[in-house]
């Protein structure tokens, strides 16, 4: 059973308005969301990190959308890790993966970082938004290939909206996680010049979120000890969660759109289906697909 202060501290996120009217922001608390990713593609120090930001950081950005609007975030480098996917909509829902979840730096070489795991590559925003018939999709060169500087950069390149963002997945000796949270702090319009340069110059000399987190400030403490001095308002809060909407009636339904000389090839035995975001196996018998093909004949006939 949850406890009352675990249910009073579990991953959320709240957005607010400074009261001047000028600066936006969002801040989320996502330990759970990052320890689930972790546990469900049994991630590597590395890829816990990169992961994990890149979840937070979906999740910050979709606090702009409305309903089940969502965002997609894909970065593909040539470092070992490859190719890294995290997913979010306005409702709190979470999910994501990586190519090569086991893959590990070498951290006694001095030389080693962080943007070694990612390395040279792109960052692709996918948008899918009520009364669009297609995606909005920009993308961006990695700057560094660390998440958190690559988020800032495409929030000023691509969304033209300057902007100060904190993405944090602490980890302790054991290589346990501690806390996960981000903040994003977006300009509004009005705001006078200089503003948002002056909060990222005061986010610098933070603590990290991880740290502030597990020393017991929520994401209310957080939101206010960023907006000082000045004061903010709230304007919204939510339940974030790694959630994925996977079942194995749409992998079925997936196979039905086969041809039938690709369903053919697969029916002599049945067949192992993975869900990239989540791990979750389906399994789908031999009778199953040969029922598929029959009816896939069926309708061509």
């Amino acid at each position: 059973m949850i406890s009352k202060k675990d249910f009073i501290h579990k991953d959320r996120m709240i957005k607010g308005i400074s009261t001047s009217g000028d600066i936006k922001i969002s801040v989320v608390k996502t330990t759970d969301v990052v320890k689930t990713a972790r546990r469900k593609h049994n991630l590597s120090l590395l890829n816990t990190v990169l992961l994990g930001r890149a979840l937070t950081a979906t999740m910050l950005m979709a606090s702009e959308l409305k309903g089940e609007e969502r965002i997609r975030m894909r970065v593909e480098g040539k470092g070992p890790v490859g190719l890294l996917v995290a997913e979010a909509n306005r409702v709190g829902e979470i999910r994501g993966y990586v190519q090569h979840p086991e893959v590990e730096l070498d951290y006694t070489n001095e030389q080693t970082s962080l943007s070694d795991g990612l390395g040279v590559g792109i960052l692709t925003i996918r948008k899918t938004l009520y009364n669009e018939a297609e995606p909005r999709t920009s993308s961006i060169e990695l700057v560094r290939g660390n998440i958190t500087d690559d988020v800032a950069y495409y929030m000023v390149q691509s969304e033209q909206v300057p902007s100060a963002v904190l993405l944090d997945v602490g980890l302790d000796g054991q290589g346990r996680i501690t806390e996960a949270g981000g903040v994003l702090v977006q300009r509004m319009p009005d705001a006078p010049e200089g503003r948002i340069e002056a909060m990222q110059e005061n986010l610098l000399q933070f603590d990290s979120i991880s740290e502030l987190l597990a020393s017991g400030h929520y994401i209310d403490d957080i939101m206010e000890m960023v907006m000082e001095p000045g004061g903010v308002k709230e304007l919204d809060r939510q339940p974030v969660d790694f959630f994925c909407r996977c079942t194995r009636k749409r992998f079925v339904n997936a196979l039905a759109m086969l041809g039938p000389n690709d369903l053919k090839e697969i029916s002599d035995e049945g067949q192992e289906l993975v869900c990239h975001f989540c791990n979750e196996e389906y399994q789908v018998s031999k009778s199953e697909i040969e029922e598929l093909l029959m009816q896939t004949k069926a309708k061509m006939n």
